[in-house]
């Protein structure tokens, strides 16, 4: 019998949050285990609940309801105690457990995947990568600094559409506005300065329910995927734009990939500081410096 604490985002996914949270809890109370169920307003109450279980209940496992939201708050709790994480996916994206290969827009699939592997003597856990951020934050998935951060501002307030169909209309109305900027990006101590639209940092694949902006990002090689795209017009984005799914945009002679262990990025131009969003959490202004952490965070199954 495991003692486990179900952080539930009751409104993810419409809310398809509540309703699997309890299926949760009732399907791991069935199985034995010790379930405390807990429900947050926002990621930081989330947050802070995570992190007062974790020192005074010292359970076995947390289980994350909810979205990459939702994760975000139980990475920045949980990170390097060695308390491990199960997901079940209820979020607009869910692009972390897509990325792990767990279940992502199946709630009653991810709880009898938790019940199974919970059931083991040793249950299955993966010890994965996260990013520590200069402000203190952490983050496990994508860091967006650029005209994706926009998007994700502009999908984060709409409200009649879930899942991948809001991310594409969020970057249909968003065009209109798109601009380059003058980044300084340094990558293990090699500066350089470009122009560029988009700046995103992959500790996972994809991003906005499955679009594949770093496709060859791997969550546990202690890399980090720095994807640049220079100056385009929109007829140019828009024709691009379909190809992300598939991960085919990293041949486009706007696209560049590199790799590293430690970022920073800035800008070197007079306009306002861009917005940062990771995790698809409004995450701050520019500048930030990103380190990867091996093995910060622990996954069931």
């Amino acid at each position: 019998m495991a003692r486990l604490l179900v952080m539930v985002n009751a409104v993810s996914g419409g809310g398809r949050g509540g309703s699997a949270g309890a299926r949760a809890v009732a399907a791991l109370q069935e199985a034995g285990h010790d379930v405390r169920r807990v429900e947050a307003a926002d990621g930081a109450e989330a947050e802070r609940i995570l992190r007062d279980a974790v020192r005074t209940a010292a359970p076995d496992a947390v289980v994350s309801v909810g979205g990459d939201g939702t994760l975000h708050a139980a990475v920045n709790a949980l990170a390097r105690t060695g308390v491990p994480v199960g997901i079940v996916a209820t979020g607009t994206g869910n692009d972390v457990a897509r990325c792990l290969g767990l279940p992502h827009d199946d709630p009653e699939a991810a709880v009898a995947h938790l019940v199974r592997v919970l059931a083991e003597p040793e249950p299955a856990v993966r010890e994965i990568d996260a990013v520590r951020v200069s402000t203190g934050r952490w983050f496990v998935g994508m860091l967006s600094a650029g005209f994706d951060a926009a998007v994700n501002e502009r999908a984060n307030r709409m409200t009649r559409l879930s899942g991948t169909p809001r991310y594409v209309l969020a970057v249909l109305l968003e065009v209109v506005r798109l601009h380059a900027r003058r980044y300084r990006v340094t990558i293990d101590r090699d500066t350089r300065h470009l122009d560029a639209v988009l700046v995103t940092v992959g500790n996972t694949a994809s991003i906005g329910g499955g679009m594949r902006l770093a496709p060859d990002a791997v969550v546990d090689d202690g890399l980090l995927d720095v994807l640049v795209a220079t100056p385009l017009s929109r007829v140019e984005l828009l024709r691009l734009f379909p190809r992300v799914f598939r991960g085919t945009h990293v041949g486009d002679e706007h696209v560049s990939i590199e790799r590293g262990r430690v970022i920073t990025i800035d800008v070197d131009d007079r306009g306002p500081a861009p917005m940062t969003y990771a995790d698809g959490e409004r995450f701050g202004p520019l500048p930030v410096t990103l380190e990867v952490v091996q093995r910060a965070l622990r996954i069931l199954g």
